[in-house]
């Protein structure tokens, strides 16, 4: 029975001294993998950011490959904080939910930041403003944005554009995507689109003249990357690295390239607001 007993407690101790040895090594590995993915991204080194395709110039295909100002941007500051980019279209008005479950680490789009995404996402600093156009069918009587009431109004579903129509009280026709609205105009089934006036000014210059653009109004607040709610280290260098370009003349550059003759707002400050940017000139 002694002998037993002898033999179980050393079984005992032996298996408490595994236990240990595995939480241990468990520990290590944990510390491992945090260190190879400090942002907790989906895949260690690389950003998955869901994007469109359909809106240049902020986001678009062209060859294949996935570009524009919002993407060109974001390449350029994760290679500031060591990382890839991997972009991935979707739709715009599942991107933000789609951030926030994890299915993407960031979200580029142009898009605004206002209160009732900020319940859902969490923003990075603003890179870009915007304007709101107008854009109409040729030949149609619309000059402005006070003349909508009563007409067709066509929107993508879940913009800030969308957001304005209905505080217009326009009750807008929703669509999945920029193309969408676009066919609508060009087939006589929309009065009206209000659209990202880059978007809208690119959109009526490709419609072979049966678009046009009736208006333009500045948008009230910036356009940033969305991360997860509570993914404060991703949006801290994110936007760590976003000073840094504007301070090296990219963003400069890349405005001056997919935004040519638009000029910069002079109360609009990019990143923190405390970096100096360069002119168009001296980052060229």
């Amino acid at each position: 029975m002694r002998f037993r007993t002898v033999l179980t407690r050393a079984a005992a101790v032996g298996a408490a001294a595994l236990l240990a040895v595995t939480a241990l090594t468990a520990c290590g590995n944990d510390d491992t993998a945090a260190a190879d993915n400090p942002y907790g991204l989906l895949q260690p080194g690389v950003i998955r950011a869901g994007t469109l395709t359909d809106a240049p110039p902020n986001v678009f295909l062209k060859d294949g490959k996935f570009t524009g100002f919002d993407n060109e941007l974001l390449r350029a500051v994760a290679d500031k904080i060591g990382l890839k980019v991997e972009f991935v279209g979707t739709d715009f008005s599942g991107l933000l939910a789609q951030v926030n479950s994890g299915k993407f680490d960031v979200g580029s789009s142009s898009i605004t930041i206002t209160e009732a995404r900020k319940k859902t996402v969490d923003f990075g600093n603003g890179y870009d403003f915007g304007y709101f156009g107008l854009d109409v069918p040729a030949g149609s009587s619309i000059t402005g944005f006070d003349q909508l009431t009563g007409k067709r109004v066509v929107v993508v579903q879940g913009t800030v554009q969308d957001d304005y129509a209905t505080k217009q009280n326009l009750d807008p026709v929703r669509v999945p995507d920029y193309n969408s609205a676009i066919n609508q105009l060009k087939a006589g089934t929309a009065d009206a689109w209000i659209a990202p006036a880059e978007i809208g000014d690119k959109s009526a210059a490709d419609s072979n003249g049966k678009i046009k653009v009736a208006a333009k109004q500045l948008s009230p607040t910036p356009t940033a990357y969305a991360v997860a709610k509570g993914d404060d280290k991703l949006r801290e260098a994110l936007n760590k690295g976003l000073d840094e370009v504007i301070a090296d003349g990219t963003w400069s550059r890349l405005q001056a390239e997919y935004y040519p003759g638009r000029p910069v707002p002079a109360d609009f400050k990019p990143g923190s607001g405390s970096v100096a940017v360069p002119s168009p000139s001296a980052a060229s």
